[in-house]
């Protein structure tokens, strides 16, 4: 596409954005692959149509508030660049151009409000979990708040699992295969802890030494995503900081947290540190693709057969080009069937904080994902509720209460915007929502099988169970 961008005045990211414009054939091959495009049919809300307006923006054009309304709407899920032929790094665009767009854009108040808290406690755990727990404990006062913050709290959990630090350094358990640092995350600390956790005990097992840096920070791809570019620059250099570069890579087991630190380079054009956010981008990778490298791995079967469909999160497919490494990884499990899931990459509306920023639409794909998982899984359920819109999609998850099963998914949304997940008492044989593989412990020894996946404890008895299939979905991290 030929433009005008004045690079000069843009500042380091500049020549990226004009380079993604240059690239763009204007072709429409990203139309169908774009969820905002599915849901709302409008060509601004397609990749080809933001590309135009982010250009005619840059090049004094159009005002910039004509075009943020389109560009706000973006998840940002990265599904365009699989599916352009001409290769555009949409990527190398939309992040500077929020960046660039946050300087010059005037916020309602309540909305400077609603961005400085979430920019203020996600990205630490520690306020997290305080504000979290505040949140869950007032929740039913919400209806006294505005609704997108009513939102904010329906998406908390009832409550928060425990607080499980992860170890600094965990040994490999034999002979050591290799040595590799570990992103803790920052969400994911507080929601869902076990995932980490999982991931150290799986590799230890297979013979990997872990290193997890105390001083490491959020990756930054939350700020970075939302137009908060200086403190997604401040937490990659902390990052840069805190990992060794004497390991043979640093693990993620978050998706998006993964594309983050590989848009290092872009996010710290031109600055002093830029050849090491190279060199530490270039030692990235994604859990499922470093255990799919390291060889067939001795895994346990599970005890009866089990029906799994994988849900592929959009920054693991399409930002980081991972899809086949997981698969392979389950594939590999004795007593476990792959199915593929329709529409299954069809973003799930989270994006980070787009079902905050943007919660109608977020709540459209979220149903739609819903319905595609729920309905590739209808003949093996049984007591199904009629499926209800839920504002954020958490899949479902599978836990073992003693001899007693029990699913905890998306219940209707009351009138004041709560969400409940609650036990539902019936046992209807559904798998678990592992947020990533190895927090099924599929790749240990029996001994250490968890009930995550409805196994068993380390040296509990054999339970007594039906011989009958079940189905299930698992999902990668955010």
């Amino acid at each position: 596409m030929l433009h005008k961008i004045p690079v000069d005045e843009l500042g380091p990211s500049g020549q990226a954005m004009a380079d993604a414009v240059t690239s763009c054939v204007h072709c429409g091959f990203c139309l169908p692959a774009c969820p905002t495009y599915q849901v709302m049919g409008e060509e601004m809300d397609s990749p080809r149509g933001r590309i135009f307006l982010m250009k005619e923006v840059l090049e004094g054009n159009l005002p910039l508030d004509e075009a943020t309304p389109y560009i706000d709407r973006c998840l940002g899920c990265l599904s365009c660049e699989p599916a352009c032929p001409s290769g555009v790094p949409y990527r190398d665009l939309i992040t500077p151009f929020r960046s660039h767009a946050e300087g010059l854009r005037s916020r309602p108040l309540f909305d400077r409000l609603l961005r400085w808290v979430v920019l203020h406690t996600i990205p630490y755990p520690g306020r997290f979990r305080a504000s979290a727990r505040l949140g869950s404990l007032s929740s039913n006062l919400s209806f006294l708040l505005p609704k997108r913050m009513q939102l904010m709290t329906a998406m908390l959990p009832q409550k928060l699992p425990a607080s499980r630090p992860l170890p600094e350094i965990t040994h490999a358990v034999g002979p050591r295969r290799a040595r590799v640092a570990l992103l803790a995350g920052c969400a994911q600390q507080v929601l869902a802890p076990e995932i980490n956790h999982a991931a150290i005990h799986v590799l230890a097992n297979s013979g990997v030494e872990v290193l997890v840096p105390k001083s490491q920070g959020c990756c930054g791809a939350l700020a970075a995503h939302t137009g908060a570019g200086q403190q997604a620059q401040d937490f990659a250099r902390k990052n840069l900081e805190a990992f060794p570069r004497d390991v043979d890579c640093v693990l993620t087991t978050t998706a998006g947290c993964g594309s983050g630190m590989h848009e290092y380079p872009l996010w710290l054009k031109d600055d002093p540190r830029e050849a090491d956010a190279r060199e530490l981008a270039s030692l990235v990778k994604d859990v499922s693709v470093f255990l799919s490298e390291l060889g067939p791995l001795d895994l346990a079967p599970l005890e009866r057969p089990t029906r799994v469909a994988y849900h592929d999160a959009c920054h693991l497919s399409s930002g980081q080009g991972v899809s086949a490494q997981p698969r392979a990884l389950l594939r590999q499990v004795g007593n476990l069937e792959l199915v593929e899931v329709s529409g299954g990459q069809l973003c799930c509306g989270s994006a980070g904080t787009y079902n905050i920023e943007q919660p109608e639409t977020a709540n459209n794909l979220g149903r739609q994902k819903a319905e595609h998982l729920y309905g590739q899984s209808q003949g093996d359920f049984t007591g199904r509720r009629q499926l209800e819109p839920v504002p954020y999609l958490w899949c479902v998850l599978f836990r073992m209460s003693g001899n007693r099963s029990r699913w905890y998914g998306p219940a209707k949304v009351p009138a004041h915007g709560r969400t409940r997940f609650g036990p539902r008492d019936r046992q209807i044989g559904l798998a678990v929502d592992v947020h990533h593989v190895p927090a099924l412990h599929l790749c240990l020894p029996d001994e250490y099988r968890h009930p995550a996946a409805g196994l068993q404890r380390p040296g509990a008895a054999p339970e007594r169970r039906e011989a009958q299939g079940h189905s299930g979905v698992l999902r990668h991290g955010p």
